[in-house]
């Protein structure tokens, strides 16, 4: 009996080191292993109370597609469609019911975003220059990591994503506003054979196109 109470310390200390380990060790593996995938996704939108008011949320729908590095698509299709393109030089937004598309450099944009940590990132190294990664607990079989920008002025203050068994789950994003964005994803298929049109975007006839 003198000697329980310090096994079972060792051993909760042991498996709490084995749930912290495992976020960093399944984002390695997904960004070494998932060279390419596919997914639909739902996202919930939740903008900070304000005295005298509830939060507010918003809901949307779509799919996400990507080739690592530096390209992806995302389509959301409800309540509003727009499309988020990254061609591999160029990020367009695209906008229908506004008819307009804005188009940025890619290398200006993405560094230090989400789309870095789940789509264009190379290799751990390239995203532990831009983000401060670290484990969290694993919860329902969820494995988490927990990254923060190492650029203190940008839009977003903290990305949280999950993974199970090895695949894209969810990635919660907190801006510098307070609006939390969380986004799960199903149906995710990894390495699928992705036509190179998949990426590409042309604005249609009569859409404002912005640069900047």
């Amino acid at each position: 009996m003198r000697c329980a109470l310090p096994t079972l310390a060792f051993t909760t200390l042991l498996l709490a080191a084995q749930a912290h380990a495992a976020g960093l060790d399944a984002l390695e593996a997904f960004i070494k292993n998932t060279r390419s995938g596919r997914a639909n996704f739902s996202q919930v939108v939740i903008a900070p109370a304000k005295e005298g008011q509830a939060a507010r949320t918003k809901s949307s729908s779509g799919s996400f597609e990507f080739v690592r590095p530096n390209r992806f698509r995302f389509v959301f299709k409800k309540p509003m469609e727009q499309t988020i393109v990254a061609d591999g030089q160029t990020l367009w937004l695209y906008d229908v019911d506004l008819a307009q598309a804005t188009a940025r450099k890619q290398t200006q944009v993405l560094a230090s975003t989400p789309a870095a940590l789940i789509a264009s990132a190379p290799d751990l190294r390239s995203l532990e220059a831009e983000f401060e990664l670290s484990n969290t607990p694993s919860i329902d079989r969820l494995d988490w990591v927990l990254a923060r920008p190492k650029a203190k002025d940008g839009a977003v203050q903290s990305v949280r994503i999950a993974f199970r068994n090895g695949a894209l789950a969810t990635l919660e994003i907190l801006d510098s506003f307070g609006q939390r964005s969380v986004m799960q994803f199903s149906q995710f298929e990894a390495n699928p054979a992705l036509e190179a049109s998949v990426f590409q975007f042309k604005p249609p006839a009569g859409v404002d196109v912005i640069r900047q």
